[in-house]
C-alpha cells in the first residue's frame, strides 16, 4: 500500500491538494500514471517527468515540479508530490 500527497502551491500557500492511495505495491515504472491521475484530479496540466524527478522522489520522498517542467502555461508556482509514510 502507498499514498502520494500532491499539493499545488500558489504564492507559497497550498491552493489545492489531493491524495492518491492504492493497495497495490508502488512501482516506479507506473510513476507517470500516478502523476497523471493526480494532475487530473487537481485539474492541472501534467508535467514532463524526467529521471531526476524520479530519483528525487526515491531518495528524498518528495519531488517538486516548477514552471519549467510543464509544456503548458500554469497559473501556480509549483506542484509538489510527497510520499506519505
Amino acid at each position: 500500500m502507498f499514498r502520494i500527497w500532491a499539493k499545488v502551491y500558489r504564492n507559497d500557500r497550498i491552493a489545492a491538494q489531493a491524495v492518491l492511495e492504492r493497495e497495490e505495491k508502488f512501482t516506479y515504472s507506473n510513476f507517470f500514471n500516478y502523476l497523471a491521475e493526480l494532475c487530473g484530479e487537481l485539474d492541472v496540466p501534467t508535467p514532463v517527468l524526467l529521471k531526476p524527478h524520479i530519483f528525487n522522489y526515491a531518495k528524498f520522498n518528495h519531488v517538486v515540479f516548477r514552471a519549467a517542467d510543464f509544456t503548458e502555461q500554469i497559473d501556480f508556482d509549483k506542484l509538489v508530490l510527497e510520499n506519505i509514510l
